[in-house]
């Protein structure tokens, strides 16, 4: 294969790669800030 097509495929993967990353981090940190929302949800259930 072409170095040069060699290359784009690599330069697209890569942001592939890093597009998938940022919605992983961004599915990760709903699931933090939703599980506190459970958390303090449940708290204010128990205490009154």
């Amino acid at each position: 294969m072409h170095p040069e097509i060699e290359y784009e495929l690599m330069k697209s993967h890569a942001s592939e790669l890093r597009k998938a990353a940022a919605e992983h981090r961004r599915v990760r940190e709903a699931e933090k800030g939703n599980k506190s929302e459970r958390r303090s949800f449940f708290g204010k259930r128990r205490s009154s």
